[in-house]
């Protein structure tokens, strides 16, 4: 008994020495899951037995620790062993190490103690014996929390000087459970719209009108509240008039607006001023229209 006893916890310890190696970036968290497969039954300790291949199925919760886990594992395993029914009811602790967690799939060994009740129908002999078991499988990330697992066990149940081995291809899906997927950050705030006031002019003239006025004194208002430190002043003519005349009436009509929010307290330095013409008319018309929403300054704080 002490040999098989050293020689399964010698299988499960061979994943110390790697262990320090192991790297994640998951998250711990508890999982479950249940499991199904084959199972050979060895009975090599019971003369004349008969062993056919039977089936295996069962249930794990545990917690995952990134690298090492620990779990609870009940299993029942029937066989058929010279015609009669085995039936195997089994209930395991276990410790696992993950190797390669980073990765969709990780390689794992472990090693489990607990006790396993048998009986074989018909005979009267049914007993609770304490078992061992090795563990040596690959587990496979699905998505959103769920996985699957394929492994081999190999169960010692330690019977009384007849002892006796189950051999179990199990396959496992489950799923761990961790904190919510964060929400999606709010989109970064669109960059602030520039604030922009118009002025209208009279055709032909520079000269700021009673409403001009009130349309600068807003502008500059709201400049100084919101630390406007740049303010862009654009003229505008409509197409009535050669270029050259235009480009220069635009310009004019620029620095009034200027000398007037200078004299509503807006410093020169932060005023840029620019002269269009006729080139970028509010509502498009053919040359030579008066329209009067062409001939403008547009005050733009920035």
């Amino acid at each position: 008994m002490k040999a098989k006893l050293g020689a399964v916890v010698a299988a499960a310890l061979v994943a110390v020495p790697l262990a320090a190696n192991a790297q994640s970036t998951n998250l711990p968290g508890f999982y479950v899951g249940v499991e199904g497969g084959l199972n050979w039954l060895d009975l090599r300790t019971f003369s004349g037995a008969d062993e056919k291949l039977g089936f295996a199925a069962g249930a794990v919760v545990g917690y995952d620790f990134v690298g090492p886990r620990v779990e609870l594992e009940p299993v029942y395993r029937y066989n058929k062993v010279s015609g009669l029914k085995m039936h195997q009811y089994s209930a395991f602790a276990n410790v696992l190490y993950d190797f390669m967690t980073d990765s969709i799939i990780s390689p794992h060994l472990g090693i489990g103690a607990g006790i396993n009740y048998w009986k074989i129908k018909g005979t009267g002999i049914s007993t609770t014996d304490f078992a061992m078991q090795g563990i040596a499988g690959v587990s496979l990330k699905i998505s959103d929390g769920f996985y699957g697992s394929l492994d081999y066990k190999f169960m010692n149940t330690f019977a009384k000087g007849k002892d006796f081995q189950n051999h179990t291809a199990m396959l496992t899906l489950g799923y761990k459970f961790g904190p919510p997927t964060p929400a999606a950050p709010p989109p970064p705030p669109p960059g602030a719209t520039p604030a922009q006031y118009i002025v209208f002019f009279d055709f032909d003239r520079a000269t700021l009108t009673a409403q001009a006025m009130t349309t600068i004194k807003q502008a500059a208002d709201a400049a100084k509240a919101g630390n406007k430190t740049r303010i862009g002043v654009t003229g505008h003519t409509d197409r009535s008039g050669g270029d050259a005349y235009n480009m220069a009436l635009s310009l004019r009509r620029a620095n009034a607006v200027k000398d007037a929010l200078v004299r509503e307290g807006i410093p020169a330095s932060g005023i840029t001023v620019v002269g269009r013409g006729e080139s970028q008319p509010l509502v498009p018309t053919a040359d030579g229209v008066r329209e009067p929403q062409n001939r403008r300054v547009e005050i733009v704080l920035q």
